[in-house]
């Protein structure tokens, strides 16, 4: 192998591991934010206003009112944290679960809100990174949400495989289809850079009979490629 091909593998391995490392410092974080402070604080909430049924003093009342609003605004904050940190979906359902769930149950059956969704997917694929999981689940509910605003679609299709060492994920559908594809368009932008990040690939092209294809390809062991 080249000095330099060698030199960008071990590059692209290694931002791989930092990205699989990350992502799973994540989980950790957002698992001890649910578990631990969240609930911690919806207590302290629930007994302050557990004494305000006591306290007959009205600055005391008042106290109690703000440390309520705090201790609640806090819960709300620490929820939005753990959705951003992680998709709590995936922990609860692992990611076919939680495609099915993002296309509102994924057996193909009409929507009285949006296109029909169908998931053809392994009912147990193997263990994947956690980064993996992430990106692959962001990827899809990105491709679903244009879709749905754009595309004027009545069906669409996911489709998740893993062979190889890499998961493969398309999101299609049978809309109107895409004109020249604008590189700067922050959703696609995104669903690139989501793959990019872990070595893999996120593309967007019309189908042959009409509408749209996303397909991204992500390594599904550490270090695949």
């Amino acid at each position: 192998m080249p000095v330099a091909l060698g030199a960008t593998v071990l590059r692209e391995r290694s931002l791989q591991q930092v990205m699989s490392a990350r992502e799973e410092e994540r989980r950790r974080l957002r698992r001890d934010l649910h578990d631990g402070l969240g609930p911690a604080l919806a207590a302290l909430s629930m007994r302050a206003e557990a004494v305000q049924e006591l306290v007959r003093d009205e600055a005391a009342k008042r106290l109690l009112d703000e440390i309520v609003a705090d201790a609640q605004a806090a819960v709300t904050d620490i929820r939005g944290l753990v959705d951003d940190l992680r998709p709590p979906v995936l922990d609860s359902l692992g990611l076919v679960g939680a495609l099915r769930a993002l296309a509102g149950g994924g057996d193909g059956r009409p929507a009285a809100d949006g296109p029909a969704v169908l998931v053809r997917a392994p009912e147990e694929p193997p263990p994947l990174p956690a980064a993996t999981e992430t990106a692959a689940y962001r990827i899809a509910a990105e491709a679903l949400a244009n879709a749905r605003r754009h595309a004027a679609a009545s069906r669409m299709w996911i489709t998740l495989e893993v062979a190889a060492g890499m998961l493969h994920l398309e999101v299609a559908d049978d809309g109107r289809g895409i004109g020249p594809v604008r590189p700067g368009g922050v959703g696609l932008t995104a669903m690139r850079e989501r793959a990019a990040e872990l070595g893999g690939v996120c593309v967007v092209v019309p189908r042959p009979r009409g509408g749209t294809l996303v397909r991204a390809t992500l390594p599904a062991t550490e270090g695949a490629r």
